[in-house]
């Protein structure tokens, strides 16, 4: 199956960019879905962190126009998406995580977001669970009180609490600017990841999308997001995959992005709720 892949990149407007670690069957079917938008020519680029599953050879035998890059070792998260977008070279580029799906005309919706917004650098989708509620795929800059408000929420929508479902809708139900959106689906114009340098590489897993929309919109790019494009996302596979060394990364970055971001007390306040979990887990 070679879909509406360039595999060159010659003439295609957008690069897609898949980042895989032992998710074979996943990456498998992210490629699969992208075969709905033959609308718009694809290069899809796969990075593969030294999976040991068979990825690289199923992804190679499926789909024979994607390219892959094939590491010797785990490179982390942001260091393979700068590795997929910095080997392609179409204008637009959608980093799209192995375990999500992009549903029929979501990506020319993406598209046609930063076709209309030329002051757009970022624009990100309506983002769905398995069972059809809708995903918290957006919120504001990090600091201790919005994250509070966004586990809150995130955490209602796990429960399939009504009100939290309802304000969850609500959010991601009209177009507007967000400080940041998921990097699960996230579409970019090259020259705004050219402007700050793609993703930071200091962080190897989590808060790399935050960072990133944080930088682009600091270099005087928009953020979007918008409910016209739509995807499925089955959220928590990194968690399960790599267990304990997922945890240790998640709390590793949010040091980082308030080192990077914010001030003393703020820092002060995230080391006590870090060893209040650490003394609390669970």
């Amino acid at each position: 199956m070679s879909g509406p892949f360039q595999g060159g990149g010659e003439a295609a407007r957008l690069d897609v960019v898949v980042v895989s670690y032992e998710s074979r069957d996943d990456v498998l079917g992210a490629l699969d879905s992208l075969g709905a938008h033959g609308a718009l020519p694809l290069d899809v680029l796969v990075v593969d962190n030294a999976s040991t599953d068979g990825t690289v050879n199923a992804v190679r035998l499926r789909h024979p126009r994607a390219r892959v890059i094939d590491n010797a070792g785990n490179r982390g998260f942001a260091a393979a998406c700068n590795q997929g977008w910095r080997s392609g070279g179409a204008p637009l580029v959608l980093f799209l995580n192995p375990d999500a799906e992009v549903l029929p005309g979501a990506i020319e919706a993406l598209a046609g977001v930063l076709d209309r917004r030329t002051d757009a650098g970022i624009v990100g989708p309506r983002t769905l669970n398995e069972d059809g509620t809708v995903q918290v795929s957006t919120g504001s800059d990090l600091t201790i009180a919005t994250e509070r408000t966004q586990r809150r929420l995130v955490r209602g929508v796990r429960a399939r609490a009504p009100r939290a479902l309802a304000e969850a809708d609500a959010r991601h139900s009209r177009e507007h600017e967000p400080d940041w959106v998921s990097g699960s689906c996230l579409m970019a114009r090259r020259a705004a990841l050219e402007a700050v340098g793609g993703y930071d590489e200091g962080f190897f897993l989590y808060e790399e999308d935050a960072d990133l929309c944080r930088r682009v919109r600091a270099a005087g790019w928009r953020v979007v997001f918008t409910p016209a494009a739509v995807v499925r996302h089955r959220l928590g596979r990194s968690m399960e995959k790599a267990g304990a060394r997922a945890r240790a990364e998640y709390h590793r970055s949010h040091r980082r992005y308030y080192e990077k971001h914010n001030g003393p007390l703020q820092r002060l306040l995230l080391r006590v709720w870090l060893e209040l979990r650490r003394l609390t887990p669970g």
